[in-house]
């Protein structure tokens, strides 16, 4: 009796470690990826890009833009607001960059002279 007991205790363990697997799956494969700025990429003007989109947690942002004449840099509300960098802010130089999105208001900038305050900048909401 005990034994038939243990074998069903590890049959709902494997049952829900299956279904925990699909799950992420599930979620993962939901996932999109969109080239920031449509085909133009990464540039200047780029401020209104997000308008009309909806976007998820785990979404992809690709960034293409030519590595020697922009970067993308993850910043704050205040970094956004003020076009400035914040101590430990995420950069990237690539050209080819992709990043996550997380849940809430996500923020973005070129931080190269005179970048950001002719929007080359980006807050993109994901829920």
């Amino acid at each position: 009796m005990g034994q038939e007991r243990g074998s069903a205790m590890a049959t709902k363990g494997i049952v829900l470690l299956v279904l925990l697997c699909f799950t992420i799956q599930w979620e993962i494969a939901q996932a999109k990826s969109y080239m920031v700025g449509g085909v133009t990429g990464w540039t200047f003007g780029v401020q209104s890009w997000p308008k009309g989109k909806k976007f998820r947690v785990g979404d992809i942002l690709v960034f293409k833009y030519l590595p020697t004449a922009h970067n993308v840099v993850k910043v704050n509300h205040y970094g956004y607001k003020t076009c400035s960098v914040p101590k430990g802010s995420f950069i990237t130089r690539t050209g080819n960059d992709h990043i996550k999105l997380r849940k809430g208001n996500n923020f973005f900038l070129c931080n190269l002279p005179g970048h950001c305050i002719n929007a080359m900048k980006i807050v993109v909401y994901a829920t």
